[in-house]
């Protein structure tokens, strides 16, 4: 069985093997701190090893759950902002059919504060069957918590007390405003581990409940996590490629490489690329450090940034993902006039048009001075979506450990919050502004 794996074929004329050589004692320092647990954030390392100790009684109720709200609802309404909702929305983006070929839906909500996007959604759900799952460690988030509570009200009125069994709650084990609201009222409820960041919990209830519903084998996303787990346990970083990944990019952000820019040839990889930078960014951007993540999908942003990729400041590297295998076998016909010129493409699959327009991409922006990486993964399924995803976070915090911050803390959204609370006029909260 296939998995994951880097070619880094293009970057021989921009790093040394002698350079990478000399990374190897710092790597092994790092693996130590996170596989004994020993660095900064070390409290937050419950991911490491998620895979393969989760209980699968809990995947059950996870299952039988999702299997009930299918049957009751049309509609599951995912309630909240950063990692409770972009991990699930990455792999449902990834997996899922593009055009609403699923029979359940499944939405977002409470990651923005905008009134237009709620008022359209509370138009789209008007006489639908509808669940909803609110997802936050505290239950006090200002845009979830606004979410739940214009949300909750709506299912009252829809329900009458009926709407307790509709809704679900994935929160902490003890304390919180939701715990306290889902034992109050009955709602069915899931745990969000204490050991475990919102960027790093896609693996646990967070992720998989929506996921469930929206019809992914959780199984097997877990299951390549847990091959991922097995093959990226070395501490030598020329048989771990997670760790080659992040040692590849704290070189190149030595060199002045500051951006990095994670690029793909399918649409469906627009989920997993908003929730990379949240990784990465949120991982690593701190004390003035960290390099910052972009992304593009191509051949849409060849057409637009394409220009600045290929010409414009050298700050930046690219990071590919390839998927080897052809799934699809949508091929190009024969057209006798051949007005357009492309009978030389005829009865050439997609995929393979595709494979050359990125191999072409990597060679030009090689040539125009662009480190390039590529990540090749077997196949788009659940199980090498697993694999793909912890090799992300083990990368990431080997990454912030080789840069010499904390991989799992963010103390810089806090600040927003409070000018917020300040300019609403939120009690406690002393206008300074």
């Amino acid at each position: 069985m296939g998995t994951v794996s880097l070619n880094d074929k293009y970057l021989n004329q921009f790093i040394e093997k002698d350079e990478v050589i000399a990374v190897q004692d710092f790597v092994k320092a790092a693996h130590r701190k996170i596989h004994e647990k020993s660095g900064a954030g070390a409290e937050y390392l419950g991911w490491l090893d998620w895979a393969t100790q989760l209980d699968k009684d809990e995947v059950s109720r996870i299952e039988e759950t999702a299997q009930k709200l299918c049957r009751e609802a049309e509609v599951l309404i995912v309630i909240g902002i950063g990692g409770s909702y972009l991990g699930a929305k990455a792999v449902q983006d990834l997996l899922c059919p593009s055009f609403g070929l699923n029979k359940m839906e499944v939405i977002y909500a409470g990651q923005n504060l905008s009134g237009r996007y709620m008022e359209e959604l509370l138009s789209f759900i008007e006489g639908k069957e509808v669940a909803l799952n609110v997802i936050s460690k505290s239950g006090t988030t200002t845009e979830p918590a606004i979410a739940f509570r214009v949300l909750r009200a709506w299912m009252y009125e829809k329900y009458g007390e009926q709407a307790a069994e509709r809704i679900i709650v994935t929160t902490d084990k003890t304390e919180g405003a939701l715990r306290k609201a889902a034992d109050a009222t009955g709602y069915t409820s899931f745990e969000i581990p204490p050991d475990i960041g919102g960027r790093y919990s896609v693996l646990t209830a967070v992720g998989l409940l929506p996921l469930a519903v929206a019809g992914v084998d959780i199984r097997a996303l877990v299951d390549g996590a847990a091959q991922a787990e097995k093959d990226l346990a070395s501490e030598d970083l020329f048989e771990n490629a997670a760790y080659l990944y992040a040692a590849y990019r704290q070189i190149l952000n030595a060199r002045g490489y500051s951006i990095e820019v994670l690029a793909s040839f399918e649409p469906a990889m627009s989920g997993i690329n908003e929730w990379w930078k949240q990784l990465f960014g949120e991982s690593e951007g701190k004390q003035g450090k960290g390099i910052f993540p972009a992304s593009v999908i191509y051949s849409t942003d060849l057409h637009s940034l394409g220009q600045y990729l290929q010409n414009g400041r050298r700050t930046l590297f690219e990071t590919m993902i390839s998927f080897k295998e052809e799934q699809y076998q949508s091929r190009i016909p024969f057209d006798q006039e051949n007005g357009d010129g492309l009978n030389y493409l005829a009865d050439k699959t997609l995929h393979e048009v595709n494979q050359q327009a990125m191999n072409a991409t990597a060679l030009a922006h090689v040539e125009g001075g662009v480190p390039v990486v590529t990540i090749e993964v077997e196949r788009v399924d659940a199980f090498h979506t697993g694999y793909l995803i912890y090799f992300f976070l083990k990368a990431c915090a080997m990454s912030a450990y080789l840069s010499g911050v904390n991989p799992f803390d963010q103390p810089g959204v806090e600040l927003y919050k409070q000018n917020m609370f300040e300019l609403l006029g939120k009690p406690g909260y002393e206008k300074k502004i």
